[in-house]
């Protein structure tokens, strides 16, 4: 453990003081500001310039109650879903109005709220009928009708609420966890096969053991990725409190916020040490950067249809899947997690915990034993050096 500090205490300063650090921790954050900004940009166009523009000749006193009724009904449901009204001078002849006019029209309501004429292409008027009928309507029940005044019980929670908002923090967390293994994990590849370029790993294993080395680029990474997480989740945090909307709250978690934040922690660092462990066994084979690209696309293919079933299983509490994602030891994490948020028992996590801690290490020593025998050329039988401790 000493010496795999000291690999790990190299590696982070190595890592974590370089000037390239500052753009690592930088990139996650540039696709999603552009994101945000194209969102932006195809909600004003989905509300704006998609809206279909329907001509409006009637009479002044019609096309107010048109208009109104339009407001009322857009405050009820996503403007976006109606068409919006632009008034034109009362003629005879819609058809020819509507050839000669400049706005971006498509169809014209001429007639009366209780008969509205729509003239059209019929694809249009197909597409419109439906909507105009229910602003006339909604501007008829204006005056003709009142409407029914519904009284409002309020309740501090529902069980079917509850579940649901459980459910989608477990959904939340399994992806974030599962990008961000994904995000920090090939940089142990690039790391690996750059010091077996450079000869450095064959100094650093005369000097130390080889379990010490695999252990301590691991704990240099993870702890390089809690950096990069803490500075990502302060700018989400603080994102999410300026764009927070009034009186909005986060459902609780089955065991607590406190209990399910240490679990998601400590899950990303059992799932980072599972997929980094077998990153470190595959770079250790690896020669070039070209054989660690090929060689890591299908193990980031296979984890992705671990990540798959995990979310499948995650509202199947106690079904064949979850119990069989919960013991799969890549999946185990992203299932944990869903669990720990809809289930407040604790003794599964532990189990859980040790179990994925076994695996770490059945993968870190079966990538030293393919490390000596195909990079270092030494070694006996691998089955005798499974369980054996580590000499150097």
């Amino acid at each position: 453990m000493r010496a795999a500090l000291v690999i790990a205490r190299r590696d982070f300063s190595a890592v974590v003081l370089s000037r390239t650090f500052i753009l690592f921790l930088l990139g996650p954050l540039l696709p999603i500001l552009i994101g945000m900004a194209f969102g932006g940009l195809g909600d004003k166009i989905s509300r704006t310039d998609l809206r279909p523009v329907v001509g409006l000749a009637m009479t002044p006193a019609d096309a107010v109650r048109m208009e109104s009724a339009l407001k009322r009904l857009a405050e009820r449901m996503q403007p976006e879903a109606l068409p919006t009204f632009h008034r034109v001078p009362l003629s005879p002849a819609p058809r020819v109005q509507l050839a000669q006019a400049d706005a971006d029209m498509i169809v014209i309501v001429s007639g009366t709220i209780a008969r509205p004429i729509l003239a059209g292409k019929p694809s249009d008027v197909e597409r419109l009928r439906g909507d105009i009928s229910l602003i006339a309507t909604a501007a008829l029940a204006e005056q003709a009708l009142h409407m029914v005044r519904v009284e409002a019980e309020p309740v501090s929670t529902s069980v079917g609420a509850q579940m649901q908002g459980r459910l989608a923090i477990g959904r939340i967390a399994q992806v974030v966890i599962f990008f961000l293994t994904i995000l920090l994990a090939g940089m142990i590849l690039s790391n690996l096969v750059e010091e077996k370029t450079n000869k450095i790993i064959e100094i650093l294993a005369a000097a130390v053991p080889v379990d010490a080395i695999f252990l301590g680029k691991l704990i240099a990474m993870l702890a390089m990725s809690f950096v990069g997480i803490c500075f990502w989740g302060s700018t989400a945090l603080c994102v999410f409190l300026a764009l927070r909307p009034a009186g909005a709250a986060l459902p609780d978690p089955a065991i607590g916020w406190p209990l399910f934040l240490m679990l998601a922690v400590i899950y990303f660092a059992m799932a980072y040490t599972l997929l980094g462990s077998l990153f470190l066994g595959i770079g250790a084979q690896a020669a070039t950067v070209r054989e660690v690209q090929t060689l890591n696309m299908p193990v980031t293919m296979g984890q992705m249809l671990i990540f798959f079933f995990a979310t499948y299983a995650v509202d199947k509490m106690g079904s064949p899947p979850e119990i069989a994602a919960a013991i799969m030891p890549f999946s185990s994490p992203f299932s944990m997690i869903a669990r720990a948020a809809q289930d407040g028992a604790l003794w599964p996590h532990l189990l859980a915990i040790v179990w994925q801690t076994l695996w770490v290490g059945l993968i870190i020593r079966i990538g030293v034993i393919l490390f000596r025998r195909h990079v270092l050329k030494s070694g006996g039988r691998w089955w005798k050096q499974l369980f054996r401790g580590a000499t150097g």
